[in-house]
């Protein structure tokens, strides 16, 4: 089994690495740029779409509000960049803006951030991986045409991707996110020039059509609504800007350092192709709508279900380089590629948070476990999972999406900016040098202005998106923050109840005896081999164990155990409904009940089998049985593994690798005895390569 499932597991993911190689999977700036920054790069594909599309709710007549939105959203995106520096100054372990907020405002803040941003990084797998299909299907129509199906297999190419490590993963993400940067530019460079120096007129595919608006002349508190919806949309572009801040540790050193130069960055990177493709746009005259196929008119009549809508950047580009030119092709097909690859910044963001949580005993323990490519691979197959169930059930609509996007990363927003004010505070109450005191008070400037401003569009974001699917997000983030306190809480109940006694000498657990009881079925090598090792560890009473389910069989038993001679004693179970685990467990139970300070250990013949399919033939009521024993108070349970020749065949096999340890190789020599399940290399620890299957063969009894 283990070879069956670990030469694939090599192929797609590669070999595993030792944990003191986790230095060399450290980032340079190069790479974390594309790594930690494709999303926000990423979101100038589709974020001025979005504003155009809100706008088109009042017709091309609300399109001249489109600079002014544009404004807002650079002005946001600066406020945020720069508080997000001091953080990964003040907060380098890679918490973020959890560690931030639990820190500075308690665990409640922490976590409520925590729950935002674990479904903001769904979220921005499923919204990036919806609109790259769409971009590529504006060149592909067979890509749109199944472009549900495309990007479920997208996020499982991603999937595998990162779990051959955040490095690896890195060099791959490169090239395609600096030929998107380059293609954006070069577009908003030759476009500027056509423009402003040689007068062209550049006309957008959409330039002719015509928006049937849904409301005529809006005014007042109608048109002040809207801009702010479109506003809320245009903010899709500040997306993935906390993930540099819970991705410090994967930076080289100097690590703040490194962290805040490329979030300076990505932000200008950002912020100038945001406005140069919404200029572009403005200028081409191109025609969004939300439902196009009834609000786009061609010559006064809709242009029909058949119409795709390209997003806006694949009509800019149409119009500045020319439709089906190879400049075109090169960019579409670079920003299809890198609004699939933006999903990485989620791909490394959601993994780091979900091992500080389970650190923190939020998260099961599982998700703090670095895999064989030393990446957190839990955490980035509980994401694929995550996304692609809200990409099959949205239809992988970026538009539907994208309505559920920005609450979280918003809430997160606002409170970490609250937790660095508190942070300034009780730093300046203690500082007394004028000169460091008056950057901290610049800096908590920084940080009061980012929380009003964020705390404002979290207002509007709420306000505007809700009844169009932000309830969704926010009714996750409730999910989150509930199903990680009761994890918390039940940790902290088991911790409390596993704590050693205060006296070292407390003898209220010791018990005064051991019964010993070995369940068989028929005399074999593995049920005298179990016989042996309970002999050597008794401590007290021991006996066999069968229970009658075949008359004839038992018979022999008996006939059997005589002529051999054993001269451990066997009880005869009788079971009129031939089951095995009742009898055993209410024998078990009733041994308890007669001497409650005994405890009772029971030994099972298990055989190890070297093929997976060897599994299927022998039942698992030796599985059962154990399952029922380990909730009864009192009780041990100890595994005898007996190795037959496929396993020792298999063993032969793996010997070609020089750190294969097979299970029971230390423990077996030529004539030793077994070793209790539980120690290194047992049948059901992590050691083990082989299946150790229950020591039953056509019967329903343990060891035979």
């Amino acid at each position: 089994m283990s070879k069956l499932t670990d030469v694939p597991k090599r192929i797609l993911i590669g070999r595993a690495l030792r944990s003191d190689r986790l230095g060399e999977t450290l980032l340079p700036k190069r790479i974390a740029l594309p790594v930690f920054a494709s999303d926000p790069l990423s979101s100038v594909a589709y974020a001025p779409g979005e504003v155009l599309i809100v706008l088109s709710v009042a017709g091309v007549s609300a399109y001249h509000f489109s600079p002014w939105i544009t404004v807002a959203v650079v002005l946001l995106m600066f406020i945020v960049v720069t508080s997000y520096r001091q953080n990964v100054h003040a907060y380098p372990s890679g918490g973020g803006d959890y560690e931030v907020a639990t820190t500075n405002l308690g665990p409640r803040a922490g976590l409520a951030v925590a729950g935002a941003l674990l479904v903001d990084y769904v979220l921005t797998v499923a919204v990036s991986i919806a609109a790259g299909v769409e971009n590529l299907g504006s060149a592909v129509p067979f890509v749109a045409e199944h472009q549900t199906a495309f990007a479920i297999g997208i996020i499982v190419v991603l999937t595998l991707m990162n779990l051959r490590g955040v490095r690896e993963s890195g060099k791959l993400f490169a090239v395609p996110t600096y030929v998107f940067v380059t293609g954006v530019f070069l577009m908003i460079f030759w476009g500027a020039f056509r423009g402003l120096v040689l007068g062209d007129e550049m006309r957008a595919p959409t330039a002719d059509f015509e928006i049937a608006a849904e409301e005529q002349g809006l005014a007042g508190f109608a048109l002040v609504f809207l801009l702010l919806r479109a506003f809320s949309s245009g903010c899709a572009a500040l997306t993935g800007v906390e993930a540099i801040s819970n991705g410090v540790p994967a930076f080289r050193r100097p690590k703040s350092r490194n962290a805040a130069t490329t979030l300076a960055l990505m932000g200008t990177l950002a912020v100038t192709m945001f406005v140069g493709i919404i200029a572009l746009a403005m200028a081409s005259d191109v025609k969004m709508a939300e439902r196009p196929a009834h609000e786009l008119l061609r010559d006064g009549v809709p242009v029909g279900a058949e119409y795709h809508q390209d997003p806006v950047i694949s009509q800019v580009a149409a119009a500045v380089f020319g439709g089906g030119s190879l400049l075109f092709l090169l960019l579409a097909g670079a920003t299809a590629l890198v609004l699939f690859l933006a999903a990485n910044t989620a791909y490394n963001g959601f993994p780091l948070l979900g091992s500080i949580l389970a650190q923190d005993r939020y998260l099961p323990r599982q998700l703090h476990t670095r895999g064989d490519r030393l990446a957190f691979s839990n955490g980035i197959v509980m994401l694929a999972g995550a996304a692609g169930v809200l990409v099959y059930v949205y239809d992988a609509d970026s538009t539907r999406l994208i309505q559920l996007y920005i609450v979280g990363v918003f809430v997160s927003f606002t409170l970490s900016q609250a937790g660095m004010v508190r942070h300034w505070n009780r730093h300046l109450a203690q500082e007394t040098a004028p000169a460091a005191r008056r950057r901290m008070l610049r800096s908590r400037v920084i940080a009061f202005t980012g929380a009003c401003i964020t705390g404002l569009v979290l207002v509007v974001v709420l306000v505007t998106k809700f009844t169009h699917g932000a309830w969704v997000a926010l009714l996750g983030m409730v999910i989150f923050y509930g199903v990680m306190t009761a994890i918390r809480r039940h940790y902290d109940r088991v911790s409390e109840e596993l704590a050693a006694p205060d006296e070292p000498g407390d003898e209220a657990t010791r018990p005064s005896r051991v019964h010993s009881i070995v369940l068989v079925s028929k005399v074999h090598k593995p049920t005298l081999r179990a016989l042996a090792y309970a002999k050597l560890l008794r401590s007290g009473p021991l006996e066999a164990l069968s229970v009658n389910v075949d008359p004839e069989e038992t018979r022999e038993l008996r006939a059997e155990w005589e002529r051999r001679g054993i001269t451990v004693p066997l009880k005869i179970l009788d079971s009129p409904y031939r089951e095995v685990t009742r009898p055993t467990i209410e024998y078990v139970k009733g041994l308890r009940r007669d001497s409650p300070r005994d405890a009772v250990t029971v030994y099972i013949p298990e055989y190890v089998v070297g093929h997976w399919y060897e599994h299927l033939l022998h039942n698992q009521s030796a599985l059962r049985l154990k399952g029922r024993l380990l909730f009864t108070p009192g009780v041990m349970v100890t595994s005898v593994p007996y190795q037959l020749e496929s396993s020792e065949r298999a063993k032969a096999r793996a010997k070609r690798r020089a750190d294969w340890s097979a299970p029971g190789a230390v423990r077996r020599g030529p004539a030793g005895p077994a070793a209790p399940a539980g120690s290194a290399g047992a049948p059901g620890s992590a050691e083990a390569e082989f299946r150790t299957e229950s020591g039953v063969d056509g019967g329903s009894r343990p060891g035979t």
